[in-house]
């Protein structure tokens, strides 16, 4: 019999985070060391994600923030299999944790991230990741993240359905709580809106091309005549621009404002100068194909 006790299992779980089944399992392969029955939760930890790794995980969340000064921000994308892990606080702190190392030690890429010791923490993020898969028991992927530096604000909507984070050239102190109203009502609107450009400029050429002719082409359809049909398409490139250009938009609170005009009001109530730098809009799995579950098949499989 394994040399140890039900408080010793106990102690493992409180450790590890672990299922108190696989704890006693852990330390009965380890003889009840304790240290060992950690390494090989953590080698168990490292099998489930391999076995996982091919398994759509499309929900998670999309999260953003800042530092306390508002100087470096980052929003991140962790995805799991079920909207249900956005609501497991232990899933959550491993994707602060991720967010927090992101901005602590700039990474250039994911795979740069996951060898990173993770903030707070002894283990690596890669390592933190195994046993997030190993106690949560679903596959967890980190998909993507941004970092930016200077006057940031973050805005999570949804629970994490849709992560943004504006960045803004101004002369400010970027921590004023009337700054950050404004950054959230920007980053709100790029949000509710899905903003696609920051302004004209930033519309590649082939987009305007592509608009232009299906445009030309409904008008020709509506019966108008080819000659005044490229008048009338440049009316409806202009409200292209100002459907999907962020400083062209109405602001959603007040639609008698452009962006850029309430921009340029905040700027002057607040006695400096504000601009609009970039950002970036994080939705939840979008662009992964999500699994489509046949549950009539499944039940019938059940009861044959």
């Amino acid at each position: 019999m394994a040399a140890f006790t039900a408080q010793d299992v106990k102690a493992l779980r409180e450790k590890t985070g672990c299922g108190m089944m696989d704890c006693k399992k852990a330390l009965t392969q380890a003889d009840g060391d304790m240290d060992k029955a950690i390494d090989f939760l953590r080698e168990q930890g490292l099998a489930k994600q391999a076995k996982k790794a091919s398994r759509i995980a499309a929900e998670g969340v999309a999260y953003a923030t800042t530092t306390d000064d508002n100087k470096v921000g980052v929003v991140i994308e962790v995805n799991a299999e079920t909207d249900f892990v956005a609501k497991n606080d232990s899933f959550m702190d491993f994707v602060k944790a991720c967010a927090n190392t992101v901005i602590k030690e700039n990474p250039a890429d994911v795979e740069a991230l996951l060898a990173l010791k993770a903030d707070g923490s002894d283990q690596t993020v890669a390592e933190m990741l195994q046993e997030k898969v190993l106690t949560i028991g679903e596959n967890i992927q980190i998909r993507r993240f941004e970092r930016m530096e200077g006057a940031c604000v973050a805005y999570v909507h949804a629970g994490g359905k849709i992560g943004v984070l504006v960045n803004f050239d101004t002369d400010l102190d970027a921590a004023n709580a009337d700054f950050v109203a404004y950054g959230k009502d920007v980053a709100m609107q790029i949000a509710a809106l899905n903003t696609l450009y920051l302004n004209r400029n930033e519309v590649p050429a082939e987009v305007i091309e592509h608009e232009k002719e299906v445009m030309r082409q409904q008008v020709i359809n509506e019966g108008k005549p080819e000659a005044i049909a490229d008048k009338i398409v440049m009316g409806k490139i202009n409200k292209y621009y100002k459907e999907n250009c962020l400083v062209d938009q109405e602001f959603v609170k007040d639609n008698k404002l452009t962006v850029a005009q309430y921009t340029k009001n905040t700027a002057k109530d607040l006695g400096g100068n504000i601009d609009i730098k970039r950002f970036v809009r994080f939705e939840k799995g979008e662009g992964i194909e999500k699994r489509q579950d046949d549950f009539a098949a499944e039940v019938a499989s059940m009861v044959k």
